[in-house]
């Protein structure tokens, strides 16, 4: 990913890459700067500025070709490189990002879930195994994994992230209410639930 781009700039690519997929299974083959705006509800010159990053060869005033700008977000965004992870917590939440089927197309591999209950485990969620939890440090290691995707209960995660930095996990995608404490080396994104839905219902 290239570092130079700002979050809110990747998180605008990545919706500007879900018109794009939805213009291409329509056949529609040229879309322009303003039709993007329009549907998220931005200003056309932001889209243009977003644009300009990806070296699109695309004209502004004239349209851009809807399938070579898809490829050029796809690239700056390194949704070609694989990626791979595990999903640690195969409840409800854990179970729900596993059968996701989107995932692949954004670069990221889900090679199997890891859980703590007995009752769990061998089974298949989305024809990944779920796997005793025990088992992950060397799994990472033979897979060569070094994201998680943390789903555990709150009051297990805290205990459950420096399991995972003590495996040599370096990425950790935080879906619990949570603030984890991590060493530096390790990235976490968190995936604030609650706090979306109350921004989106904030004025309601």
């Amino acid at each position: 990913m290239n570092n130079k781009i700002s979050e809110k700039v990747i998180n605008r690519l990545t919706l500007y890459h879900c018109i794009l997929s939805d213009y291409i299974n329509k056949g529609i083959e040229v879309i322009s700067s303003k039709q993007i705006a329009n549907l998220l509800h931005i200003d056309d010159s932001q889209v243009r500025k977003d644009i300009n990053l990806l070296n699109n060869s695309g004209k502004s005033r004239v349209g851009y070709i809807v399938k070579e700008l898809k490829v050029s977000i796809e690239k700056t965004l390194g949704f070609k490189k694989t990626k791979k992870a595990f999903i640690i917590g195969a409840g409800n939440l854990g179970s729900a990002l596993a059968n996701y089927g989107n995932f692949t197309d954004y670069g990221l591999n889900i090679l199997a879930l890891f859980d703590n209950d007995s009752a769990k485990i061998g089974k298949l969620v989305n024809n990944l195994k779920i796997q005793e939890v025990s088992k992950l440090p060397q799994a990472a290691k033979e897979e060569d994994v070094d994201i998680a995707i943390l789903t555990v209960p709150g009051k297990f995660a805290q205990s459950t992230a420096d399991f995972l930095v003590n495996a040599n996990i370096k990425y950790i995608w935080n879906f619990t209410p949570v603030v984890l404490s991590v060493p530096e080396d390790v990235q976490v994104w968190n995936e604030n639930l609650m706090g979306n839905f109350l921004q989106f219902t904030y004025n309601i």
